[in-house]
């Protein structure tokens, strides 16, 4: 991967969206830093930094919600990347298969009610 084309901030990092690879969901987002991009493209599973426990993270490692990366795309900005992947299990540790289900409702902050 090359690394150069990405504008990481000045922690080292940069925003990845995970989106669904078959029905184009966004699913959630995290941070990366160079190593996770490299990690992702090495072991094909997303893999993010955590700023607040400040380590490599994988998601699913521990819950089994693994997420396969298909592809990894590369805004024109070169400043956010998508990990499009085919998700085992629900992306949001509330067990929501996304992390977006609070939607603005006539400026209140409501839940989506699955179906």
């Amino acid at each position: 991967m090359d690394l150069s084309k990405i504008r990481f901030d000045q922690n080292g990092l940069a925003p990845v969206i995970a989106q669904d690879a078959e029905s184009g969901e966004i699913l959630m987002m995290a941070w990366a830093n160079a190593e996770a991009l490299l990690m992702t493209e090495k072991e094909g599973l997303a893999t993010w930094w955590s700023r607040s426990r400040r380590e490599l993270w994988t998601k699913g490692k521990t819950s089994g919600s693994l997420m396969r990366v298909v592809d990894i795309l590369l805004d024109c900005d070169g400043d956010t990347l998508i990990y499009l992947v085919d998700p085992s299990g629900p992306a949001c540790h509330t067990g929501r298969k996304t992390c977006f289900f609070t939607h603005n409702d006539a400026g209140q902050w409501r839940e989506i009610i699955e179906k």
